[in-house]
């Protein structure tokens, strides 16, 4: 992790996470009926409670829309979930200026070309490891993890350890 990375983690107030290839592993699962589902890593969860938790807001913007992906929001308590939006500055504009938020101060978390607008405005602009070349080629930074396996765990650590937090937030399990 570069001092970079830490610098640009300390002033974030808002996470937005895009969903498919970052929560989950990128793969779409279709069933006969017309339904699908989607695998979420449970590290991933637990990171972005913890970012809650230690005050950083958080939202989802994703290009496809689903009920699985409103009620895995429901259940980690993220209380912004933009589904079926394309054009994600565009949600991001609309979110910030709810939140009376600058662009400094949101980090997001993507993998692929429609989040690559967003990674290069924000504060702190990330893509996961598996993310499309291109897109890691202007990220601040990739996270170690595959998106759906820990990358978002990974990147909210990066916020609270760049924000002085990640110990009283680790501590507080032992």
């Amino acid at each position: 992790m570069t001092s970079d990375l830490l610098e640009r983690g300390k002033h974030i107030k808002l996470a937005v996470f895009d969903v498919d290839g970052v929560l989950t592993d990128g793969r779409l699962y279709f069933l006969e009926d017309g339904s699908e589902f989607k695998t979420f890593n449970t590290l991933d969860g637990q990171g972005i409670k913890m970012l809650m938790a230690g005050g950083v807001q958080t939202a989802i913007i994703s290009g496809r829309k689903t009920p699985v992906v409103e009620r895995r929001a429901q259940n980690l308590g993220i209380p912004h979930l933009y589904q079926g939006r394309e054009d994600k500055l565009v949600v991001l504009d609309e979110l910030l200026g709810q939140l009376d938020l600058s662009y400094e101060q949101v980090a997001y978390l993507g993998d692929d070309l429609p989040d690559l607008p967003v990674i290069r405005r924000v504060g702190l602009g990330m893509a996961v490891a598996n993310a499309a070349g291109f897109v890691r080629e202007h990220a601040h930074g990739t996270t170690q993890a595959r998106g759906g396996e820990g990358a978002a765990r990974e990147f909210c650590e990066l916020i609270l350890r760049a924000q002085g937090r990640l110990d009283a937030a680790l501590a507080a399990y032992l």
